[in-house]
């Protein structure tokens, strides 16, 4: 690999337009000799703004890459930051179709060789395989980070059939994202239009989301596991144990040929991720693009399928800086599988008549964590015995020798439900020899969606039926001397929205399909140190902070979690751009009564500069009944704090069997 670099220049608004005339904005890194001396080009598309939004990480990353000798072209989506036009949901053909054209812009140019790669983290790495299924003939290779294949079964909207709450929390995240105007400097004569015009037609994606609750087209469009064969393109794919898409690298590896790597990292790049060890991923992407984009031989296709950080089990709590653990090379996960019996007493592993009752409060789930850690603040899972004491625990023996679980567990239970709609979730846990409970791994199931999402059916009431609930992939090592533990609950609040009544199973077998490998199997491998180019040089007007509160209403009982979010505010040093923003969010519920949970968010966006104060602040909530979603929202919209727009929406969408 070449470690000779290039001199680059930075465009900040290159003006790519679309054949319907949408000018789209691009912030441009590249050599500055690429007109004599041309480069291939990778793309980023993205809503969330490069002038502002992703600037920290874009600075860490696409000007190291560009001095290698590339034209990283990070595009503002339609609709949002400096590109015109409206965006109207997440994915849609459009948002696909526009990308495709960039990709065919990008390799017409003279500084282009005419090769191009694709490349982002989550919405950025979903596009990126969608965009790779239509095949554009100048992209070559596409690298996706914490990404999906399914858009039902494994992002941010529903989990096993059940209604995630951060399909709300996110809606809301996107009704405040996208309510931002473009930078006026950028452009000075239209930017007030431009953000009216989007005021006025900010999709509340929240509610359109809920309008489908089971695998219908809407989802498929965009999931490329409908067909893999339509990815061609050569795709390096990275995911965190940290982060909520853990089961997409390895179907990737599986079904595409993709080479895979996923380390200990919640939802960030891995050369600046949490917790460490961190690992030199802008020379990983470097020998990709280098083989795949200039056809220079680096070595990716002599790599391991899989490379997977093994972590070693530690106390439960709620944020690590670092995890233990090793690096193992392999073809995939693991394909020994041990077989371990729920039984009498609690027990794991010895089988025996039994019969245990789940009868969770609604409040149960308290020590999940966020579904998608990404904000760096105390969002994972912690000590779990809080939830255990509400759920059925079938706990094993100590073990004699260390294991390593890599791969995705599965747990058989056969349980007769007293109502015709409920959910189960089972974890996996690591009990500790003083009883600490962490958890290692999850998984849950609408018991209406046990034999289909796209048809699902009440359950059978007082009717003993055998489900199968996958859990999440994971690679851990339980040292000798701990114990396993599976824990049966019919509640996960709040990151599942509950059912219309509280539901008891009553379990009557399971058994527990445990991926594992023998203690160090597996070729070990590494990654050089993590580097990056110089971090985004920025004037700190107010630090970010961040909270979790647990709050008891001593009269009504009702149980909250208060969340409050301030990413701060700050100044950029070349162009003097000010931009900041919080996040606020409540989810409650009474543990006796699911009918009572309800969310409410309340975003504030800033943008600032030169005697200019934008600010939009937006405001959602969210309850039902047995038959309804209630959903509300409301915009607003500042100049020097004069309000200039506001709009309320009010949606109601029946419950399908949620």
């Amino acid at each position: 690999m070449s470690i000779n670099t290039r001199d680059i220049t930075e465009i900040e608004d290159m003006g790519i337009v679309m054949p319907d005339g949408c000018r789209l904005s691009a912030r441009v890194w590249m050599p500055v000799d690429a007109g004599d001396d041309p480069v291939p080009a990778v793309l980023e598309h993205l809503p969330y703004r490069k002038r502002d939004g992703t600037t920290a990480r874009d600075e860490l990353s696409h000007p190291w890459m560009a001095a290698r000798g590339y034209a990283m072209v990070r595009v503002d989506m339609r609709g949002n930051g400096d590109s015109e036009g409206l965006m109207t949901d997440e994915y849609t053909q459009q948002e696909l179709d526009d990308a495709v054209s960039v990709i065919e812009w990008l390799a017409a140019q003279p500084w282009c060789t005419g090769n191009v790669g694709m490349q982002g983290i989550s919405w950025g790495g979903f596009n990126s395989l969608q965009v790779a299924a239509m095949q554009p003939a100048p992209l070559k290779a596409v690298i996706t980070l914490c990404s999906t294949v399914d858009r039902y079964a494994d992002d941010i909207h529903y989990k096993g059939g059940c209604l995630l709450n951060e399909n709300f929390g996110w809606g809301s995240t996107m009704w405040a994202y996208s309510s931002r105007p473009p930078d006026p400097a950028l452009r000075p004569d239209d930017w007030r239009e431009i953000w009216l015009e989007r005021l006025e037609n900010e999709p509340f994606l929240a509610a359109e989301w809920l309008q489908h609750q089971t695998r219908d087209d809407y989802w498929k469009h965009g999931s490329v596991c409908e067909d893999y064969s339509k990815i061609t393109a050569k795709v390096l794919a990275v995911g965190g144990w940290g982060d909520a898409y853990k089961n997409t690298v390895p179907a990737l590896v599986e079904n595409v040929g993709a080479k895979g790597i996923v380390g200990p990292w919640v939802h960030k790049y891995p050369h600046f991720a949490v917790p460490e060890p961190r690992i030199g991923f802008l020379q990983e992407a470097q020998r990709w693009w280098d083989k795949w984009l200039k056809g220079i031989e680096t070595g990716v296709e002599d790599d391991a399928d899989y490379r997977a950080y093994v972590m070693e089990g530690l106390r439960p709590k709620a944020w690590y800086d670092e995890r233990p653990g090793r690096w193992t090379a392999r073809r995939g996960p693991a394909t020994d599988v041990a077989r371990m019996k729920l039984g009498a007493g609690g027990k794991l592993g010895s089988g025996g008549a039994f019969e245990a009752v789940v009868a969770s409060p609604a409040h149960c789930g308290a020590a999940a964590g966020e579904y998608c850690a990404i904000w760096l603040g105390p969002e994972m899972p912690s000590e779990q015995r809080v939830d255990d004491a509400f759920s059925a625990v079938f706990t094993g023996e100590v073990q004699r020798e260390d294991i390593e679980i890599i791969g995705a567990p599965e747990v058989t239970l056969t349980l007769a439900a007293d109502k015709p709609l409920g959910q189960v979730c089972v974890r996996l846990n690591h009990i500790h020899p003083d009883g600490a409970s962490a958890r290692i791994t999850y998984g849950v199931l609408n018991l209406t969606h046990r034999n289909s999402h796209e048809r699902p059916e009440e359950m059978p009431v007082g009717e003993a039926v055998v489900i199968t609930v996958k859990l999440d992939h994971i690679a851990y090592k339980l040292p000798r001397g701990h114990r396993l533990a599976v824990a049966v609950s019919s509640a996960y609040w709040p990151l599942l929205w509950p059912s219309p009544e509280a539901c008891a199973l009553t379990l009557t077998g399971g058994e527990l399909a445990l991926p594992v490998s023998p203690v160090g199997e597996g070729d070990e491998c590494g990654f050089e140190p993590a580097v990056s180019a110089p971090e985004w040089q920025v004037e700190v007007i107010r630090e970010a902070k961040n909270s979790r509160e647990s709050r008891l209403d001593m009269v009504t009982g009702e149980v909250s979690l208060h969340i409050n979010d301030d990413f701060g505010k700050r100044r950029d040093s070349v162009h003097g751009l000010v931009s900041g923003g919080c996040a606020r969010e409540i989810w409650a519920i009474h543990p006796d009564d699911p009918l009572c949970a309800r969310g409410e968010t309340h975003w504030t966006e800033e943008l600032e500069r030169e005697g200019l104060a934008l600010r939009t602040e937006t405001y959602a909530k969210m309850h039902a009944d047995a038959e309804n979603f209630y959903l509300t929202g409301r915009l607003e919209a500042y100049e020097n704090d004069k309000k200039i727009y506001t709009r309320d929406v009010t949606e109601k969408r029946p419950r399908h069997m949620l």
